[in-house]
């Protein structure tokens, strides 16, 4: 009786032995994964992350149709430029409300007003 006791205690501790090593070198890698460094967040990245700015989103939806980034990128305008702008794009066939017009340009003037630092040009 012992010697069939001992054969299922060997048997069941080879099988069990590679299990609880496999999960301890899979433990041991997810926690170093998670105390590794982490590399700085690119600008793009950093945007994406960015909670949304309905300014922005404005902005994208309705000037996009028609202009490139490069249009308000390059201005540096501040608020009441950036809103005589956008009313000047009224009479050109845009279609906004008040409301709208003066969340892009704050949104613009803050992102892409005079004192703002220059912004890159988009990836294509």
């Amino acid at each position: 009786m012992r010697s069939s006791h001992n054969s299922f205690m060997g048997g069941f501790f080879a099988i069990l032995a590679p299990i609880v090593f496999i999960t301890s070198a899979l433990t041991q890698s997810a926690l170093a994964q998670e105390a590794a460094p982490k590399p700085a967040a690119t600008p793009a990245a950093q945007e994406a992350a960015a909670p949304p700015n309905p300014g922005r989103e404005l902005l994208l939806s309705k000037c996009s149709q028609c202009h490139t980034d490069s249009i308000w990128r390059d201005q540096r305008q501040d608020a009441r430029a950036w809103e005589a702008t956008l009313y000047r794009m009224m009479g050109r066939g845009a279609v906004w409300t008040g409301e709208e017009i003066k969340t892009m340009a704050a949104y613009l003037a803050t992102d892409f007003g005079p004192n703002s630092p220059k912004a890159k040009p988009a990836a294509r």
